[in-house]
């Protein structure tokens, strides 16, 4: 099994946090679009795995011309062996939906959408320089179910330094107010070559509260477990049945097809990254010369990404799954990294899997580096 990631590069306005590979500039869009699809060719033939999962990212998938979506689609299906039942996702953001757009993802096989929502206050969506307001995001949740999604997943962001406890709150109770099946939050995080970290250098913010970025998460968790949802990964939550397919197969280990310029792709063995420029892409995958690096992952690197990944997961890491896949050497390498933890309380064994208690889920990545073999 495997999924596709289709990279859309292109976003209307540049949000001040994020650090994904966009352009505001739709001036390469009809090169890129080209590329997406040459390189969708280039590589069916390379890709022999049951397609079980399609996503559209971005940047802005919802900026795609309806014609060229269904043109993408048909191409992955013509040249890829994909699931008649395959989960595929488009990212949207609530300013592209309508009625006719939402009809239009249906025909061409779109069922299940990725609402980038953030929060619920204008104020709080206008410092994270976001192209929608509150309002439009209600109307178009709506708007997406009454054209018959489902299934559908909307963002949220806490730890915003303009924000409060009280507000966050209220962003999650309105969010599960919804009705939606699933759940994705996310801390702010001062990313590099961004706008925030401009202005935090600058003086003219103030840096995300680690403390109050915790607060909320232990909110948002007690307050979606009593809605109901699963807590399946770090940043993720669904009711049953609800789990996003094609995320779950990233952090399982399943192999995966990065379409687009800044994606990557993951064989099991080798990691593979285009080139994050949309000019130069297009040029490149236009005259078949090389577009992407990759590297073959060693050992090593392919036993640390696994427990990076699994630690983020409800039901950990399994230490006879260490032992077969990498082998005695790295099972002792992950006993000793755990034991700390454990004592702490931030980890417990669950079977022979290694979960992290409530008191760890907000530390996960620092944690699993130290179950790392450097």
């Amino acid at each position: 099994m495997s999924g596709i990631y289709i990279h859309v590069p292109f976003c209307r306005k540049a949000c001040h946090y994020c650090d994904f590979h966009f352009s505001t500039s739709f001036k390469t869009y009809n090169e890129v679009v080209t590329g997406l699809r040459r390189e969708i060719d280039y590589w069916s033939d390379a890709w022999p795995a049951v397609v079980q999962t399609i996503y559209f990212g971005g940047g802005t998938p919802s900026t795609l011309e309806k014609e060229d979506l269904k043109a993408i689609l048909n191409d992955i299906r013509d040249r890829y062996q994909v699931e008649p039942a395959a989960e595929i996702t488009l990212e949207a953001n609530p300013e592209d939906i309508t009625k006719e757009l939402l009809d239009a993802w249906r025909e061409v096989g779109i069922n299940r959408l990725s609402m980038g929502v953030q929060s619920f206050f204008d104020d709080e969506l206008k410092w994270m320089n976001r192209n929608h307001d509150a309002s439009r995001s209600e109307s178009s949740i709506k708007m997406a179910q009454e054209a018959g999604f489902d299934n559908m997943t909307i963002d949220l962001i806490y730890g915003v330094p303009v924000s409060s406890d009280e507000r966050w709150k209220l962003n999650v109770d309105k969010a599960i107010a919804t009705g939606v099946p699933h759940i994705s939050a996310y801390a702010l995080t001062v990313e590099s070559r961004t706008a925030l970290a401009h202005d935090v250098l600058k003086g003219k913010v103030d840096p995300p509260s680690e403390e109050e970025s915790h607060r909320q998460f232990l909110y948002l968790r007690e307050a979606l477990k009593k809605a109901g949802f699963d807590h399946y990964e770090i940043s993720n939550f669904g009711k049953p049945g609800w789990r996003s397919r094609h995320n779950s197969n990233y952090w399982n280990g399943v192999p995966y097809l990065g379409i687009g310029p800044g994606a990557h792709s993951y064989d099991g063995e080798v990691r593979r990254w285009n080139v994050s420029n949309n000019a130069i892409y297009a040029k490149k995958v236009s005259t078949s010369d090389r577009w992407f690096e990759d590297e073959m992952l060693s050992k090593r690197d392919r036993y640390n990404e696994w427990v990076m990944t699994g630690m983020r997961r409800d039901i950990g890491v399994s230490l006879e799954e260490v032992q077969v896949r990498f082998g005695e050497e790295y099972r002792s390498a992950f006993l000793e990294g755990a034991k700390g933890h454990i004592d702490a309380g931030r980890a417990r064994w669950s079977g022979d899997r290694l979960v992290l208690t409530e008191e760890g889920l907000f530390l996960a990545d620092g944690i699993a580096s130290d179950l790392f073999v450097l």
